[in-house]
């Protein structure tokens, strides 16, 4: 006589959340009527008070979701619809640079015509080496900028770099995408140049080949899409309401200071005791994995609402088992960034004789070098307000963050080559859960407060949990 298992509380919610997988459900998405009640329930989402204090304000939520709605229902002007809606939230949503028109008018030509010649001239270095070509180009730019004399071509300069410095990965992608087999028209390339759902320099959605692959073929893909992305926007508000009731819990009501207050106060030689430091840090940690789930969330949900059937940014890190698996389910298109333009050129050019050094030293130079390029890139404006060398001296600390992460994650490949499974019984996924965190919460420091604190205030802070002084 065979026995029925109990259902799962587990399985019961994720059944009553799945509808993109109810037939009734994925019907009445493809209707009239259910097209304008799951836009509706986007902008819902979208515009609750809380999310709209952290997202972007209510009008341009309501202009995004609107053109990714175009996007998705008029397919025969998804390019121009594209192209119009990406170069318009360029325009609109710029920072108040001087002259920063004439620098997007100047990037925007410049981007048509590089992508123009890659794909005449595949074989030049340009489209060999595009990361190379362009950082090469922004650094000069930069130091052409520092060196000019105050005026009106200094001001241009530092405008177009201020600019540029943000359209570095999205144009490494087109590039590259010009050389594939199959290169999308220079049209839906020029779209895709930081797309109008990416509010950030981190390429969520990567290239227009990656785009093309992910983008909903009929009708009932793209309700799918777009009920899985409604279900992603309900998880982020969901995220939303967490971080805010544990940041109302445990700083407005136990007043547990914040990461940023352990550290000043040790600075200061008036520390709280070690253990409020290690709850201190780790409420931080949790708060800022939070509000990078959300952002990410937020971006895939709107490129799902246009056709785009996005993996997630972030997937379930808490399920991690090694490092190396924590930092491609932490921040998926960051990594993608560094693997495609760092690790896999450095793999096949290096150390090929010795395939456990040749993995080690193409993951020091993804997690490592390009992780601390990325970053120095995203703050080139600082260089404006504070100069080259202090800039470059702000950047000790996640230096060091860079360098031991890339060690970790090296180490846990090597781990893996060398045939060490992943825990698979409870107690050893509860040990590698504490050994991940505790080493990501341990480097927070080293990262969220670079800019505010020295290296050697971080690092002594960081001790100092340890009863080191």
């Amino acid at each position: 006589m065979l026995v029925k298992k109990p259902v799962r509380s587990r399985s019961r919610l994720r059944d009553f959340l799945a509808i993109d997988e109810r037939e009734s459900v994925v019907k009445f998405a493809q209707t009239p009527l259910g097209k304008v009640a799951l836009f509706a329930c986007v902008l819902f989402l979208l515009l609750l008070p809380p999310v709209a204090k952290r997202l972007e304000p209510p009008l341009w939520v309501l202009l995004f979701a609107a053109m990714a709605a175009a996007h998705a229902y008029f397919p025969r002007f998804r390019a121009v619809i594209l192209l119009v809606a990406t170069w318009s939230v360029a325009f609109f949503g710029l920072p108040a640079y001087t002259y920063r028109d004439l620098a997007l008018v100047t990037l925007m030509i410049g981007s048509a015509c590089s992508l123009y010649y890659v794909k005449r001239h595949k074989t030049s270095l340009y489209a060999r080496r595009p990361v190379v070509t362009l950082l090469c180009t922004l650094a000069l730019l930069t130091a052409f900028a520092i060196l000019l004399p105050d005026g009106t071509a200094r001001d241009m300069t530092w405008s177009f770099v201020m600019i540029f410095n943000g359209y570095i990965w999205f144009l490494s992608y087109a590039i590259t995408d010009q050389r594939s087999r199959h290169p999308s028209p220079g049209i839906v390339q020029m779209g895709v140049l930081r797309p109008f759902w990416v509010n950030s320099s981190n390429p969520i959605g990567k290239g227009a080949v990656f785009l093309k692959r992910h983008l909903a073929t009929n009708s009932r893909d793209l309700a799918i899409t777009q009920l899985k992305g409604l279900k992603l926007l309900i998880w982020m508000d969901v995220l939303i309401a967490l971080a805010l009731s544990i940041h109302w819990l445990c700083v407005g009501q136990l007043h547990i200071p914040t990461q940023h207050q352990a550290v000043a106060a040790f600075v200061n030689h008036q520390p709280y005791p070690v253990l409020v430091n290690w709850v201190a840090i780790t409420i931080d940690t949790v708060l800022f994995t939070l509000h990078l789930a959300v952002f990410g969330h937020n971006i895939v949900g709107l490129a799902r609402l246009a056709g785009y059937r996005l993996p997630r940014n972030m997937c379930r890190p808490l399920e991690s088992r090694t490092l190396a698996e924590f930092w491609n389910r932490y921040n998926f298109y960051f990594k993608e960034v560094m693997v495609d333009f760092f690790y896999v050129p450095t793999f096949l050019k290096v150390f090929r004789n010795h395939p456990r050094v040749r993995m080690f030293f193409a993951t020091f130079m993804a997690a490592g070098v390009g992780n601390l390029i990325f970053h120095f890139i995203r703050d080139i404006p600082d260089i404006h307000t504070m100069g080259l060398w202090k800039t470059i001296e702000s950047y000790a600390s996640y230096t060091f963050y860079c360098v031991m992460l890339s060690v970790g994650i090296g180490i846990s490949q090597l781990r893996q080559h060398a045939g060490i499974q992943p825990p698979t019984t409870r107690l050893g996924r509860l040990r590698a859960f504490f050994i991940i965190w505790t080493f990501i919460v341990i480097l927070q420091d080293f990262d969220v407060m670079m800019r505010d604190f020295t290296f050697s205030q971080n690092f002594a802070f960081n001790a100092g949990l340890f009863g080191l002084r």
